[in-house]
């Protein structure tokens, strides 16, 4: 067959293949030109494909060292950063809750206490089924499955599916071993006593900390030290069994101890609800001091709560009113106002007065209970009939400046102290400011407002000789080596001698004897001391008194020839102007009794004195 020739230069020559059997791949063979190599195009000589070769080849080389190099660096040099930065990623922080410490009373009986639980939490993003994950855990959690479908699909990492899960059941989710459901702890905070107590022990909120009462005052020593817990999780969010597992333990709150009697509580709270129940009494407080110790032994008020339940409980009623709620006493005053009078030698109980029915007070005329001609009192008949004129005119003969000094050091106008949040100090002015009628009312118990506690310690400071100790209610808080710590002396004051201290319980027994106005606060078996009070109550709405109804009071202690307690009750009756003695008399002699009884308090050896109460001025 006939070939092309081309000259030099002029690039291979193709040739026809005489068959396929000769070599060929096909009916035409691409042929090299004598004296030349093919690699990779036609036309190129041997050096220029040579030296194509060698720079692929320095290419290659090249490509290689960077890869090596980069594995040098990421598993020489930076191996151990990236190795961290991985296992840091499998790593979880979880918080230890510290165990809350308890509330306890005198007795150490537990008032409030915590228990372990748990916070059902997941992440969205590693749950691998939402529905099937909620199936499973519906009957566990008790919550349907469509509300854990949708939390278990929603947006974001951390979601809540249950709180506050006992043990048993958390156990239980456990073992599923869902993948993106966690386990945080949640304790629950117990009232075992239920309202009992509640005012007092008060409530810690959703997120564990204390908001009422002793919850509140003490929430430092309460609380503890949270601790956390660090985990290596693999892909589903769970431990792996042989990762890291390192724990800072939590330390738990110290227990804090009451001088409340839990019983006595009891019987306290339950005839204060039957005061409430009569239908014109809308709240009924009483307080129970030692006398000797200035301890709470009970405090209550109706209507209380439980504090295991203060989310459904109105507001207004999460409070502690023997602390911070004032009232004007009335009468139940009219202690301190002699007590001046006797400790500045004005008065004795003997002292005979002519008494009128009513009296000037600037440009008012004040009246005992019923206007009446004048009546030789003795300064004991005074107190016994609770004569308003005969008290204004012994206050006038101490003077204002005394008087208001006498009730300050009684603690009128001044906190007590006690362990207790949201304390007022009640209302009173300074004399300097009080007007005629101002000051015959404060002498009265009107114009001046107190709490229930501030009232009760007044009387202990008489039953005590003269000496006031600031009220307490925290026993001890148990010290970082187990041990309960007794919290403090408390201040003491002497608020007038020995000898008026003794006049006075002496004056004060003849309220509750013949002719008195409390005959109903006697208690079979022991001499009883204290006042009544019967005090108009202000009416925001017209910023005056008409409306308002009354408060009735009764303070007292007893065994009047040995005090071992004081009661202050004070009962709010819009509707009905019952006097003290009627009403707050019985509750008063009520607990008394309860509280004597409960201490096997010996009944009192003496009868008790023949009073004088009128004779001849």
């Amino acid at each position: 067959m006939p070939s092309s020739v081309r000259g030099p230069g002029a690039g291979p020559r193709t040739v026809r293949a005489s068959s396929p059997g000769r070599g060929g791949t096909g009916p035409f063979v691409s042929r090299r030109a004598p004296g030349t190599r093919r690699s990779g195009g036609a036309g190129l000589s041997v050096d220029q494909r040579g030296r194509r070769n060698r720079w692929g080849l320095v290419v290659l080389i090249s490509l290689l060292l960077l890869v090596v190099g980069r594995l040098v660096v990421l598993q020489g040099i930076d191996g151990a950063a990236y190795a961290s930065a991985a296992e840091q990623d499998r790593l979880r922080t979880y918080p230890i809750a510290a165990l809350r410490g308890q509330v306890l009373d005198r007795d150490g009986n537990p008032l409030a206490y915590t228990v372990d639980a748990s916070r059902v939490v997941a992440d969205p993003t590693v749950v691998r089924d939402p529905a099937r994950t909620a199936l499973a855990l519906t009957t566990l959690l008790d919550v349907p499955v469509p509300e854990l479908t949708e939390k278990l699909s929603a947006d974001g990492r951390y979601v809540v599916l249950a709180a506050q899960v006992a043990p048993e059941t958390t156990n239980a989710i456990d073992e599923l071993g869902l993948a993106g459901v966690f386990l945080e702890d949640d304790p629950v905070r117990l009232y075992p006593a239920g309202s009992v107590g509640g005012q007092v022990v008060g409530f810690v909120g959703r997120e564990g900390a204390g908001l009422a009462g002793i919850e509140q005052t003490f929430e430092d020593q309460l609380s503890g030290t949270p601790g956390q817990r660090t985990v290596e999780v693999g892909s589903g969010g769970h431990p792996i069994p042989s990762g890291i597992d390192e724990a800072t333990p939590a330390t738990d709150g110290r227990d804090v101890t009451l001088t409340l009697d839990q019983d006595l509580q009891f019987v306290t709270e339950q005839r204060l609800a039957e005061a409430c129940a009569d239908g014109a009494t809308t709240r009924a407080s009483a307080v129970v001091l030692e006398v000797a110790t200035g301890r709470v032994a009970a405090m209550g008020s109706c209507p209380g709560y439980d504090p295991g339940k203060y989310s459904e409980t109105d507001p207004d009623r999460l409070g502690n009113p023997l602390v911070s709620d004032v009232f004007e006493p009335g009468s139940v005053l009219k202690a301190v106002t002699l007590a001046a009078a006797v400790e500045e030698g004005v008065a004795t109980p003997d002292r005979v007065l002519s008494v009128n029915g009513h009296i000037e007070a600037g440009d008012r005329v004040v009246t005992d209970a019923h206007d009446h001609a004048p009546v030789d009192w003795t300064v004991t008949g005074i107190l016994a009939k609770s004569s308003n004129v005969g008290t204004i005119m012994l206050a006038r003969e101490v003077g204002d400046a005394k008087l208001e000094e006498y009730m300050r050091a009684f603690g009128i106008g001044e906190k007590t102290g006690i362990e207790l949040p949201g304390e007022s100090r009640g209302i009173l002015q300074d004399s300097a400011e009080w007007s005629g009628v101002r000051a015959a009312n404060v002498a009265i118990g009107q114009g001046v407002s107190v709490t229930t506690l501030q009232m009760a310690s007044v009387y202990q400071a008489i039953a005590n000789d003269g000496v006031r100790i600031e009220p307490r209610i925290v026993q001890s808080v148990t010290g970082a080596d187990g041990r309960p710590e007794p919290t403090a002396e408390p201040a003491r004051t002497r608020v007038v001698s020995e000898s008026t201290a003794e006049q006075m319980a002496y004056m004060l027994e003849a309220v509750v004897g013949k002719g008195g106005t409390a005959p109903l606060a006697q208690i079979e078996g022991f001499r009883v001391a204290g006042k009544t009070g019967t005090a108009q109550r202000a009416n925001p709405e017209c910023n005056c008194y008409a409306g308002g109804g009354y408060v009735t009071t009764f303070a007292g202690f007893a065994p009047a020839d040995d005090p071992q307690y004081v009661v202050a009750v004070d009962l709010e009756r819009p509707t009905s102007s019952a006097e003290g003695g009627q009403v707050a008399a019985p509750v008063f002699a009520e607990v008394m009794r309860a509280a004597l009884t409960a201490d096997d308090v010996v009944p009192s050896g003496t009868p008790r004195p023949e009073f004088e109460l009128t004779g001849t001025a």
